[in-house]
């Protein structure tokens, strides 16, 4: 018999995607999953679908037809009764909203859930407690923190929990809530203290107590520990040692249910290391595109053009002699590059590595690989990511703003290049090593996330950024583009959500 499982802020589905995908579906189902945003919305509505029909073969073909061709009708129109079950399942709520709140409890009132059957998942909108967003927020003359309701959506989660009482949650968000204060007090302990004993935090007569659980430590809390006795730090999960291609550090809570008898949680177990090229390895090479009037002539010259000059100004450098050399090396294979990709971009598949990661994203049905398309860059940006990624491959890691984009034609325009606050400005994913964190800012421009191979010239795909976030290959995100990295970004790695899974099935079951 399986758990039901109440998705709040949703996004497109990651942590969901790995509680329903646990023991192949039979652990948990997904009851009801909110999200406020368009595009997200449409994609868990989608692979919403997608978990309702997978064990028709009839109707999962027509969802494969419609990843694999530009042509093919959407699986909604074939298939109407599956995709209302779909609907029903993945609402756009926007929590807090009272329509909105009213809307959910009915529909969880229909569910009929029970609580010893139900757990509550989710990860509150995370921008005021992220150190760049608290920066951003500095800038602010009129930001007073206690009127931020970004602070307090939690809240929202947190009455979920008091009013349907889960036998147990997950709470994700970032590492900045550790830290974050408002009111001259930190954040973090007063959700700990709210989570541990919910109808106290909201004013309410009785109601279910949790200990809160670290997923990869001994460490608890409940209402009898003072927060200042426990390391905070404790509840932090570091992706890349669980079999995750990313350095994604993220805080998560798991709260059992006090009731329920268990002395400790079973931690997460360490898995081998996965980089970014192993997980990017089988992907089509791509070359950029041209921000203005793109064609292949037209780049392969600004290609030649570019490349050929900044040979030529390390060649008075000593020390970058080896960056000349590598510079030269990948001119030849990056004017091989033909294709920018596409939408659905058709290519002969590889497989370069074996991994439960590999297992987890590949997917044999697909005729094409969705959304693997390369995005426009100026033409100097173009040289900044091939000296970037030639550096890293030299020196074994990014080089450092001004300090080390020391040849001409470099330096972008900014008045305080120089100032010391662009220090990581360009940063190249770098072979043989997890990726840095992705995150939503991935949509706004490419110069976080360059790839790591000199000869592709580029920043890395949807589907690239989706592959780090362990996103299987058949995940479909709905939206424009910048959408599409925006939910790509925000999401919680979907393997990292399905060993969480595992341990909260085997302490609640």
């Amino acid at each position: 018999m399986h758990f039901s499982v109440i998705d709040l802020f949703a996004g497109p589905g990651g942590l969901g995607e790995g509680f329903a995908s646990l023991a192949g579906g039979s652990a948990f189902k997904i009851a009801v999953s909110a999200e406020m945003e368009n595009s997200a919305h449409q994609t868990l509505q989608l692979r919403a679908f997608y978990r309702h029909i997978r064990s028709d073969a009839k109707a999962l073909s027509a969802y494969y037809d419609f990843c694999n061709r530009d042509d093919a009708p959407h699986p909604k129109d074939l298939y109407p009764k599956a995709w209302r079950i779909a609907e029903n399942e993945a609402q756009r709520l926007t929590l807090g909203v009272d329509a909105d709140n009213k809307h959910l409890d009915s529909l969880l009132g229909e569910r009929r859930l029970d609580p010893d059957r139900t757990v509550i998942i989710g990860g509150p909108p995370c921008q005021a407690y992220s150190l760049v967003g608290r920066a951003r927020n500095k800038g602010k003359t009129d930001y007073v923190p206690e009127n931020d309701s970004r602070h307090f959506l939690y809240r929202e989660y947190l009455r979920t929990v008091h009013k349907y009482q889960p036998v147990a949650f997950v709470m994700e968000n970032v590492k900045g809530i550790l830290s974050a204060r408002v009111g001259g007090r930190r954040v973090f302990d007063d959700i700990l203290r709210d989570l541990s004993d919910p109808a106290v935090a909201l004013g309410k007569r009785s109601g279910a107590r949790y200990r809160i659980h670290s997923l990869v430590l001994p460490t608890y809390f409940d209402r009898n520990v003072d927060p200042e006795d426990i390391n905070a730090s404790d509840f932090i999960i570091e992706a890349e040692r669980y079999g995750i291609p990313q350095a994604r550090h993220r805080v998560i809570l798991f709260g059992v249910r006090s009731d329920v008898p268990h002395d400790k949680v079973q931690t997460l177990s360490l898995m081998d290391s996965v980089s970014i090229d192993s997980a990017l390895g089988d992907l089509p090479s791509l070359r950029s595109r041209l921000s203005k009037e793109d064609s292949l002539e037209a780049w392969r010259e600004e290609v030649k053009k570019r490349a050929a000059s900044l040979i030529k100004e390390a060649g008075r450098f000593e020390d970058l002699r080896g960056l000349k050399q590598e510079m030269e090396y990948h001119v030849s294979r990056v004017l091989a590059h033909s294709s920018t990709g596409g939408f659905r971009f058709r290519s002969s598949k590889k497989r370069v590595g074996s991994s439960p990661f590999h297992d987890w994203v590949r997917d044999g049905n697909l005729d094409v690989w969705l959304q693997h398309e390369s995005r426009s860059h100026m033409p100097s940006d173009l040289a900044r990511y091939f000296y970037a990624a030639a550096f890293g491959k030299v020196f074994y890691r990014t080089p450092k703003g001004h300090e080390e984009f020391v040849l001409p034609g470099l330096a972008p325009d900014h008045a305080n290049w120089e100032s010391g606050k662009f220090i990581d400005r360009f940063r190249v994913q770098l072979e043989g090593r997890p990726s840095s964190t992705v995150t939503s800012h991935i949509a706004k421009d490419g110069h976080y996330f360059i790839h790591y191979d000199p000869s592709q010239f580029r920043s890395l795909t949807v589907r690239e950024a989706a592959r780090l976030q362990t996103f299987p290959d058949n995940y479909f995100f709905m939206g424009n583009r910048t959408q599409q990295y925006h939910q790509v970004g925000n999401a919680v790695p979907s393997l990292l959500a399905t060993q969480i899974a595992n341990v909260v099935y085997r302490t609640i079951k």
